[in-house]
C-alpha cells in the first residue's frame, strides 16, 4: 500500500502534482476524490487527466451539472464523475455508471461517499484539504507505490 501525503501553493502546483500522479497510473482504475466544496478536486482532476494523456488541462471542466464526462484521449478514456447533486440509488442508477465499469477506463469520482455499487477495480482514494488562500494538503492512499518531485 502507497500513502502520499503533498502540500501545494497554488493552482498550478496542484495541477502539476496531479500530472504527475496521473502519468503513474494505469486502467483500469477507481480515484475517489473527497474534500469540502472548493478544495480543488476539480482542479486535481486537471492534472489527473492530462498525465492519463486523455485531455487537456484547459478541457477539464467540472461536472457538477453534467454529472458526467468523458474524455477519450490517446492513452485511456477517463470519466470525471460528481456525485454532489445524487440523492439515493434511483438517481445513481440514471447514470450508466454500470456500463462505465464494463470499460477498460479511469473513473475519477468526486463525493464518493454517494457511489453505492459494486465494481472490483483496484480503487485509489485522494482527500483533499483547504489549508489556507492557495495552500491545499493533498493525501493519496493507492494499492501501489507513487511517486512525485514535489517535498512535503
Amino acid at each position: 500500500m502507497g500513502k502520499l501525503e503533498l502540500e501545494t501553493h497554488s493552482s498550478g502546483e496542484t495541477i502539476a502534482r496531479g500530472r504527475e500522479i496521473g502519468a503513474q497510473l494505469t486502467q483500469p482504475l477507481l480515484i475517489l476524490l473527497s474534500g469540502d466544496l472548493g478544495a480543488g478536486k476539480t482542479t486535481f482532476t486537471k492534472g489527473l487527466a492530462s498525465g492519463f494523456g486523455a485531455a487537456s488541462e484547459e478541457e477539464i471542466t467540472s461536472p457538477t451539472f453534467t454529472l458526467v464526462h468523458r474524455y477519450s484521449g490517446a492513452r485511456v478514456p477517463v470519466y470525471h464523475v460528481d456525485l454532489y447533486r445524487i440523492e439515493g440509488a434511483r438517481d445513481l442508477h440514471t447514470l450508466g455508471l454500470e456500463d462505465v465499469f464494463a470499460e477498460n477506463a479511469i473513473v475519477i469520482v468526486e463525493w464518493p461517499d454517494r457511489l453505492k455499487m459494486h465494481h472490483d477495480w483496484p480503487v485509489v482514494r485522494v482527500h483533499i484539504e483547504h489549508v489556507a488562500d492557495d495552500d491545499r494538503k493533498i493525501i493519496i492512499d493507492a494499492p501501489f507505490e507513487l511517486h512525485t518531485t514535489a517535498h512535503p
